[in-house]
């Protein structure tokens, strides 16, 4: 059977695709960067609860104070990004979605489970004792299953190849296990978590923005470490997923196209770079380095999206019926929102230096 023909005919669009695509772009990143904080700052917590000792305890405290916040931003903040794929890539991301829905709707469910536990950890700190541990890693594995369901309906939805599964098995139970690439992207997307994390902890070091008696010179350079090995790991693990694409689009990044061979060098180099400040302790160039290189790596992980599709499908095929309010109206409120988060976010620091000085 043709795969071609399991796919449906997709929706007509409102405004050109350019526009959907620029704020896929635009709020996927600022998705990425809170859901980072949020996973890879419990991990690095639970690393630093099994190891002990007085300072790893302060971290997991400063932590727990900022866990549940992480996580309601992360959650707000991805609702935008998946809205646009569905709007973009509806046709794909709908079909595989109902084919692992078993596994993709059991997330709400995960996901308030995890909520509980990051509140339980956050309020109940000094009472849980040693089974604080129990706690952190109920979240973490978790988020780490949720990470997982996620990973396998991205890379499900561009192989409209492996839907025939569907007439060997309708329960909606299927997972992508077969695609070489699942387990290096989901590995690599995880480590960039706890790099990601890591400079998120040194800059709440950094900016006094703490509420527990952590030593501010501890949290900044065991960020900075954390930021410093996971940035490296992520680099071998990002040239492993490289070379488990399919020859024709991995070649997309060796010289086949100007573009894609462009985008892995900055990648590259930009990891190189990260690292190096990293290593150096010099926290605001590690972090822009890492902000460009998050930009990089959106870009690239959407060529690689572009290329899966390309024998299916372009976005450039979307009809338009031209209807612009619903955009307008969407900007207003998108840059209101904005607005409003930095005025929160810039009390709360001035809050902060009120109480420090």
């Amino acid at each position: 059977m043709n795969p071609a023909a399991l796919i449906p005919t997709p929706d007509a669009i409102p405004v050109p695709w350019g526009w959907f695509y620029v704020l896929l772009i635009v709020t996927f990143l600022l998705h990425i960067l809170v859901m980072n904080a949020m996973l890879g700052g419990g991990i690095i917590t639970l690393i630093s609860a099994l190891r002990g000792g007085q300072d790893n305890i302060m971290l997991g405290k400063e932590f727990s104070y900022k866990w549940p916040y992480t996580v309601a931003f992360a959650v707000n903040m991805g609702v935008a990004p998946l809205l646009f794929v569905q709007v973009l890539y509806g046709q794909f991301i709908y079909s595989s979605s109902i084919l692992m829905a078993v596994w993709w709707l059991s997330i709400i469910g995960l996901l308030i489970l995890a909520y509980y536990a990051v509140y339980l950890f956050d309020f109940k700190f000094e009472a849980l004792g040693g089974l604080r541990i129990l706690v952190i890693e109920f979240a973490v594995v978790i988020m780490l299953i949720i990470a997982f369901f996620f990973s396998n309906n991205m890379t499900l939805m561009v192989q409209p190849e492996k839907w025939l599964a569907y007439f060997r098995d309708g329960s909606g139970t299927l997972l992508n296990l077969s695609d070489p690439t699942l387990f290096p992207r989901y590995f690599h997307m995880v480590v960039g978590a706890v790099a990601v994390a890591g400079l998120y902890l040194a800059l709440i070091g950094h900016f006094r923005f703490t509420k527990s008696k952590v030593d501010r010179d501890a949290l900044i350079t065991k960020g900075l470490k954390y930021f410093t090995y996971a940035t490296g790991i992520q680099i071998v693990l990002g040239l492993i997923f490289l070379v488990t694409l399919p020859k024709n689009i991995m070649m997309l990044f060796m010289g086949g196209s100007g573009y894609g061979t462009l985008l892995l060098l900055l990648g590259l180099v930009l990891g190189i770079v990260a690292f190096w400040f990293g290593s150096r302790n010099q926290l605001a160039k590690a972090s822009i380095s890492t902000l460009v290189l998050l930009v990089v790596m959106i870009l690239i992980r959407d060529l690689v999206r572009t290329a899966y599709l390309e024998p299916y499908f372009s976005m450039s095929d979307l009809a338009v019926r031209p209807e612009y309010s619903p955009l307008i109206f969407f900007l207003v409120v998108f840059v209101a929102g904005l607005a409003m988060i930095a005025y929160m976010l810039k009390l709360a620091f001035s809050c902060r230096k009120e109480v420090t000085k």
